[in-house]
């Protein structure tokens, strides 16, 4: 059973539900330095997820240090410099210049943290299974600088037991035992880059320790500089609530991907029919759909529950179907492509093709498991010269799995012009000008951006949805 915990009320310190006296005391001090808030806070990550984490409690009062293993954002945050575009610089200049906040490479500055937040990336590997690599080595980084009374979060998207069964193992290695020494909990990330309706500090935070001192210890941390805390029993169930958030919207994405499919068959409209269906005030939620899942959470999480049900003879079929079609839509889109050019009598060998948006969605410089960059791969290995306008990424960055080695285009109608097709994969508002396809002679859309540029129905261009 879940409960609330409002932000900033007082910590109560009553003795934990575990006995021991050691527990009770390492909970007993953690739970008033936090109150006091002379808690020093360390965040290992200082990514999409971390660097918001640790400006929320730097600008709570708490002393904060942002660890990472990549130089160039720790001398950036030095400079008082925001690398990640939803996140201005002046707050982090506050941050940094105020004394709250600092950043650093050297690991060994988290023996001096009463609290340890680990926000590391999970992906998959080559076979679709679970990467828990960063996770296994920042808990050894960690391991050899635990000291008693240390409380240890993991925010990072897993599958359940990941937290008891494979972190505490790691941390306890040099003797230390939890809860008699320290502190361990999960509390999963709750971001969505460039979303201003929802900030950090807004988002409720669920958390679940590994046992009654960690869950006390967790809910206080959080309590004191987010405005809401979910309270669950476990790690396990902070565990599961996140992959059943995100397998939700992976289910749903996929249906609507396939209805897209299916309905483009017929000669029907997708989107008209989203509209028309949301017009039910109830039972109904609207879904889109678009040219493959991107971002960290959806193409990959729902993949860690059907791997660990898998080692326990269950089979999580939806998520497996789901995962199915949105991984096709790439490769779906590039067969648009194909048959809008062949209309024109051209092959996708030697056409010049220019796809618009490397963000994974609209707005944001966050490009983490975009589909467009598959769509380029698709259409560069099918013999077409491919150019790329994102005014978020002057450069396409070189990634786990991609390196593209290409520049920008500027937004000109002049350049868009001279492609033979133009692709929308990402949605900028930056796009949303008619001018821009004045004199374009193909769109292949995939989020509905140019019918409602002009709603006479009239697009000067020719107009294919995909």
């Amino acid at each position: 059973m879940s409960t609330t915990v409002a932000a900033r009320s007082p910590v109560t310190v009553a003795k934990p539900r575990v006995a021991g006296v050691e527990a009770v005391d390492v909970a007993h001090d953690l739970m008033a330095r936090i109150e006091a808030r002379t808690a020093r806070i360390g965040i290992i990550g200082q990514g999409y997820v971390g660097l918001p984490l640790a400006l929320v409690f730097a600008e709570g009062g708490f002393p904060v240090v942002g660890f990472d293993v990549d130089s160039r954002k720790v001398e950036a945050l030095g400079r008082g410099e925001s690398y990640i575009k939803h996140i201005g610089p002046e707050r982090v200049a506050e941050a940094i210049h105020g004394g709250r906040f600092s950043a650093t490479t050297d690991f060994d500055g988290l023996r001096a943290c009463d609290v340890i937040v680990i926000c590391v990336p999970t992906p998959l590997g080559p076979h679709r299974e679970p990467d828990n690599s960063y996770i296994h080595r920042t808990a050894e980084a960690i391991a050899p600088r635990l000291r008693r009374g240390q409380l240890v979060v993991l925010e990072s998207t897993t599958y359940p037991g990941t937290t008891d069964g494979e972190v505490r193992p790691i941390l306890e290695r040099g003797g230390l035992r939890c809860p008699e020494d320290f502190l361990l909990a999960f509390s999963p990330e709750r971001e969505d880059p460039g979303n201003g309706r929802f900030s950090t500090r807004a988002i409720p935070k669920v958390v679940g320790g590994v046992d009654g001192p960690s869950t006390d210890a967790a809910v206080a941390f959080y309590a004191a500089a987010v405005e809401k805390v979910v309270r669950v029993s476990s790690a396990r169930v902070a565990e599961s609530s996140k992959l059943l958030e995100n397998i939700f919207r992976s289910v749903n994405i996929a249906l609507v991907n396939e209805m897209k499919v299916i309905l483009d068959g017929m000669g029907i409209d997708i989107w008209e029919v989203i509209e028309a269906a949301k017009t039910k005030p109830f039972g109904f939620m609207p879904f889109y759909p678009g040219p493959g899942l991107g971002g960290h959470c959806i193409p990959l999480d729902p993949f860690y529950l059907s791997w660990k049900a898998a080692e326990h003879g269950q089979w999580a079929r939806f998520v497996e179907l789901a995962g199915e079609i949105n991984t096709s839509m790439p490769r779906h889109v590039c067969g648009r492509i194909a048959s809008a050019l062949n209309d024109d009598g051209k092959a996708v060998r030697g056409s010049r093709i220019l796809v618009l948006g490397l963000a994974y969605k609209a707005n944001v410089d966050d490009d983490r498991e975009s589909p467009s960059y598959e769509i380029i791969e698709h259409l560069q290995e099918s013999g077409a010269t491919v150019d790329f306008c994102d005014p978020h990424f002057p450069e396409a960055r070189k990634g786990r799995k991609h390196d593209l080695t290409l520049s920008s285009i500027p937004v000109s109608a002049e350049r868009f012009a001279e492609y033979d097709a133009v692709v929308v994969s990402t949605a900028h508002d930056v796009f949303r000008n008619a001018s821009l396809f004045g004199k374009v002679k193909l769109v292949v859309d995939t989020r509905n951006l140019l019918a409602p540029l002009f709603p006479n129905g009239s697009p000067p261009c020719r107009l294919v949805k995909a």
